[in-house]
């Protein structure tokens, strides 16, 4: 039977044991397996078929704005570094153009329930970009009322003024970027910033009525030991924000040209990494923060929190969610749109996503139409990633298989971590154990039928 709360037992051992490299599921299949093949057209279709059935769902909308005032040594995100804002100025133009060709093209409603601006930097746009770029798309969408607009802020680039701009202009939810707030760690990734600036943008937030403040630490980096980040997570906790996220960072510097400026042997040892990660958990339950999964925790009240009791949650392309219904339509350079059975991305670079618009194409450069097979494993992988367990029925009645024999080499394959005390099987449920929590992705990889047929796990970063 599913768990109502979410526990959590940190086993150093069993991380060890099975860490492996792997996907982070903001989808599934992952978009490394999207095709060209699937295209502007494609997508056009797509969007054109949203009532079929008499249904129309509702919809979630992703901005991508790709530029940054500096450059953080970590990022792996799709990025421009300037402090040009001609730059900016002329790609609200093309987004407003990407508005416009898709919102045509769309069937259906156009009422939007989730809004979120990610990056890059959003708040890099002057004020008065921030108003253009919001006009532009209620222009051509309906914000309805109470739903969730969320923002990524740099604290560095953003005044109390600027926040009640956010507020005014219909977000309600924010997520601020810490990182760490060690002065060595800092200057080894080249982000300085305060406690001071990161505290007046939260409490601007809460000024302006901002229903939620997310922030983000990253545990691994150069510098980093558990004396520091213990100092960190004090003044976080002090901070009271209703939901943290403690991501892994993964050293590619083979695919993240920035992380190049990163000294190797500056980075904690990975014992030191699982011991400041046990740390983090520990602060984090002490201080009543519910774990939500993979590197998420909410206060027991906020809206993630509810909707996993309530078993209504939801992984997307910005992680967790309470809107599983929603068809997520994107814009910008490389953000990814998830609409009916169909996945696509825009492309990577700008000089290609303006060339697109100006032959009147959307700028789709690949996708994929979910076969039958991959709808149902993404069923499987967003259920456990999201609640930790699995009902073989429900699967059964909503995708018409017998769930012990079409995954009877999954179930086969999982028994190694069952006899590790990972999760259990019975007749009717898979349950993932509070020791195995740490682990989902790992459990959830035994499901995804791309990585059984080619083993090719080197691509991912490690689940831990």
């Amino acid at each position: 039977m599913a768990n109502s709360f979410q526990e959590l037992v940190f086993d150093p051992q069993l991380i060890r044991r099975f860490d492996v490299n792997g996907p982070r599921y903001t989808s599934y299949p992952t978009a490394d397996r999207f095709v060209e093949a699937f295209d502007a057209e494609a997508y056009r279709l797509w969007l054109g078929r949203r009532t079929i059935g008499g249904i129309s769902r509702p919809l979630s909308l992703y901005v991508h704005i790709p530029f940054c005032n500096t450059i953080c040594y970590y990022c792996a995100c799709n990025k421009i570094i300037t402090k040009d804002h001609a730059r900016s100025a002329k790609y609200l133009k093309y987004l407003a153009k990407e508005l416009a060709m898709q919102a045509q093209a769309l069937d259906g409603t156009h009422e939007v329930v989730q809004l979120h601006f990610g990056g890059g930097t959003p708040t890099f746009l002057a004020d008065d970009e921030l108003r253009q770029l919001m006009d532009s798309i209620r222009e051509h969408f309906t914000l309805v009322p109470n739903g969730e607009y969320s923002i990524e802020v740099d604290p560095r680039k953003v005044d109390a003024k600027t926040v009640a701009l956010l507020g005014e202009l219909g977000f309600n939810r924010m997520s601020v970027g810490i990182q760490d707030f060690d002065p060595a760690v800092q200057r080894a990734v080249n982000r300085i910033q305060s406690l001071e600036e990161t505290q007046l943008v939260i409490e601007a937030a809460r000024a302006n009525g901002f229903k939620s403040v997310s922030v983000d630490l990253i545990y691994g980096l150069p510098k980093q030991n558990v004396i520091s980040f213990n100092r960190t997570l004090e003044e976080v906790i002090n901070l009271g924000p209703d939901r943290f996220s403690i991501y892994n960072y993964a050293h590619l510097p083979a695919l993240a040209k920035p992380q190049r400026r990163i000294v190797e042997a500056d980075l904690p040892s990975p014992d030191a990494k699982l011991q400041i990660l046990q740390l983090a958990i520990r602060r984090l339950t002490d201080a009543g923060y519910v774990f939500i999964g993979m590197d998420h925790f909410a206060k027991p009240d906020d809206e993630l929190a509810v909707a996993q009791r309530q078993g209504r949650l939801h992984r997307n392309f910005q992680g967790y969610s309470t809107h599983a219904e929603a068809d997520l339509m994107a814009f910008g350079v490389s953000a990814i749109s998830k609409v009916g059975p169909t996945y696509c991305q825009n492309y990577k670079t700008i000089d290609e996503y303006y060339d697109a618009l100006d032959r009147d194409r959307m700028p789709v450069v690949r996708g994929l139409e979910l076969t039958p097979d991959d709808l149902l494993r993404r069923s499987v992988i967003q259920s456990l990633m999201c609640h930790f367990s699995l009902s073989f029925e429900s699967i059964e009645i909503a995708h018409l298989i017998d769930f012990k024999s079409y995954f009877a080499n999954e179930l086969a394959d999982l028994g190694e971590m069952q006899k590790a005390g990972l999760l259990t099987i019975d007749e009717q449920w898979i349950t993932v154990l509070p020791r195995g929590r740490m682990l989902v992705r790992a459990i959830a990889m035994v499901f995804d039928r791309y990585l059984r047929s080619d083993r090719e796990r080197a691509r991912y970063s490690k689940v831990i």
